[in-house]
């Protein structure tokens, strides 16, 4: 009862007590504690009413305002709208929220996406994993526009170069742009290949829209190489670590080039396969890996700083994801989540992403880091797992699509369009 409602009831029962009902009357008596105890009901009952009004009216507006707000909350933090612009926030430094479903497309109607990564049609049943949107905490990233997106590319050539998860890369925009074109049949590869593994070079073409986005396999980046004269038995390759990829020059004429690498610089990709690394005509048997990494991304970075046209061509640079495998006895095991996990276990650094960044720094063309290693350490729900198109092999570091990949090319989407408004106000 309110300090009120208390000076109410002590007043009036003073009252009460000097009315002329008489105290050794026991009529009077009885008639004043029947008025009293109705009295005191009528004051309780109106404020049980206050009490039940009181909580509608709470409960009525946190209704109204629940379906404003993201109804499941990643690390206890909600999504704030920010006005913060997106060249001056770090976009990533944020969370993964969960949204109502979000894939921008079905890979089983995009003829572009591998069925290896098409989780959904090799049986996938829990599809949790689609419905998380990455928040960065200072800003927000735009909504993917297909139609404003196709616009922008008019004209343009985008590539992609580096390993299979470039390839997820490229598949992934590929799939979110077909979506916004009425005629599937003016999207097709320019050689009428299908979608390899192997292959060295595969490109796509918008015809309505004179674009193509092509990818260049190069997993090293850097050229491979004969084993040299008196090498010993064991040398049965190399790498080139001072020369670039021979098809690089099929790189350099783009208004897009995106590269990654990384996850073939691991030992049983290179010394247990007996290749090893070269610079000119020395043999570098004892070099380490990564001593070899950075050696090559120095020679990728020259390339860049000779060939690139840096008023034409926006070129990206995707850091190492890591992986989800568990480091089980006696060999790794995948075991795919159904959410992402709360702690990233470590996977949030990586050497070889430490490695990228110091050489991009002092590059003297502008290049745009795609720092992503932080934030594929919680997607743990998102790897193909045993849904491949070989199901007997797990699979804890390629994503399913659609999913992390096309938050990927969302961030690149939103960094494009800023720069080509630029260049077009500047024009």
């Amino acid at each position: 009862m309110s300090v009120l409602n208390r000076s109410i009831s002590i007043n009036t029962t003073k009252a009460l007590n000097r009315t002329s009902f008489g105290v050794a009357s026991p009529k009077a008596n009885r008639f004043r504690r029947l008025w009293l105890s109705q009295w005191l009901h009528f004051h309780v009952l109106v404020i049980i009413g206050s009490l039940i009004s009181f909580f509608v009216a709470i409960g009525g507006g946190y209704l109204y305002l629940l379906p404003n707000l993201n109804r499941t909350i990643f690390h206890g933090q909600q999504v704030s709208d920010s006005n913060r612009s997106l060249k001056s926030c770090d976009v990533y430094q944020g969370r993964w929220v969960q949204v109502p479903p979000y894939p921008w497309y079905n890979a089983s109607e995009c003829p572009f996406a591998e069925r290896g990564f098409n989780c959904i049609a090799n049986g996938r049943k829990d599809m949790s994993y689609l419905n998380w949107r990455w928040k960065p905490n200072d800003c927000d990233i735009p909504r993917f526009d297909v139609s404003k997106v196709l616009e922008m590319f008019r004209g343009k050539r985008i590539v992609f170069v580096g390993d299979s998860m470039s390839r997820t890369q490229w598949e992934s925009l590929i799939c979110m742009l077909m979506a916004g074109v009425r005629d599937k049949n003016s999207v097709y590869e320019v050689n009428q290949n299908k979608i390899s593994k192997t292959i060295r070079f595969l490109g796509v073409r918008f015809s309505s829209f004179n674009l193509t986005i092509e990818y260049f396999r190069s997993v090293f980046l850097v050229q491979p190489g004969p084993v040299p004269k008196h090498a010993p038995k064991r040398v049965k390759s190399t790498l080139r670590l001072d020369r670039l990829d021979d098809i690089s020059d099929r790189w350099a004429d783009s208004d897009v080039l995106i590269f990654n690498t990384g996850h073939w610089w691991v030992p049983s990709k290179l010394f247990d396969a007996g290749c090893y690394f070269q610079v000119g005509r020395s043999l570098k048997i004892g070099m380490s890996i990564p001593v070899a990494f950075r050696t090559a991304l120095g020679t990728w970075a020259s390339w860049i700083e000779r060939k690139i046209n840096k008023n034409r061509t926006r070129v990206f640079f995707r850091t190492y994801e890591p992986s989800h495998w568990s480091d089980q006895q006696p060999q790794w095991t995948c075991t795919v989540t159904q959410y992402p996990m709360v702690e990233t276990d470590g996977r949030d650094q990586s050497l070889f992403s430490d490695i990228i960044l110091e050489v991009l720094k002092n590059v003297r063309v502008p290049i745009n880091v795609l720092h992503v290693t932080s934030l594929a350490a919680f997607r743990s729900d998102a790897h193909v797992g045993n849904w491949s198109d070989n199901p007997s092999i797990q699979d804890c570091s390629h994503w399913c699509l659609p999913g992390v990949p096309d938050t990927w090319n969302e961030i690149i989407l939103s960094q494009l369009s800023a720069d080509f408004q630029q260049m077009e106000s500047q024009s």
